[in-house]
């Protein structure tokens, strides 16, 4: 059985940083504990997140400069929505997606087996030209019209 999908922890988040050469500011803590609570969010949310939870204001694009900073290092992903905004996933393992195109968001599935499946299928295949680095699964989907108020 694979381990539970979840985001990196904040005492795992400071060695990182650390790690890496970077300072543990209380921004960038104020932006993992965020994502820690929402999990898949693009820069204004985040912010949003922050200021209601009374923490010190961040400007949207200090939160942004910060999440992306975060992805190229690795502890966050990046995920495209159907209106081009980027979210960022808070959780770095490779896992499939369910995306709702009319909400824009994303719900984690943990399926190891049916991602090893299509990994091994795609990476079977020669592409002319590239190299197939990782696998990513997005199913796109939409609210059923029973569940159509609801939130996945």
């Amino acid at each position: 059985m694979s381990q539970p999908l979840s985001p990196v922890s904040e005492e795992r988040f400071r060695n990182l940083l650390k790690s890496h050469g970077l300072k543990v500011t209380p921004q960038r803590l104020a932006v993992h504990n965020a994502m820690l609570s929402l999990v898949h969010a693009n820069a204004e949310t985040v912010s949003q997140f922050i200021a209601s939870a009374g923490g010190k204001k961040i400007s949207v694009s200090s939160v942004y400069n910060i999440l992306n900073q975060m992805a190229e290092l690795g502890i966050y992903r990046k995920r495209l929505s159907s209106d081009s905004t980027l979210y960022f996933d808070a959780v770095p393992a490779n896992h499939i997606h369910l995306y709702n195109y009319v909400s824009n968001e994303f719900k984690d599935i943990q399926d190891p087996e049916l991602l090893a499946q299509v990994e091994e299928t795609i990476k079977r295949h020669r592409y002319r030209g590239l190299k197939v680095e990782r696998v990513e699964v997005n199913v796109i989907c939409h609210p059923s019209r029973k569940r159509k108020q609801k939130q996945i």
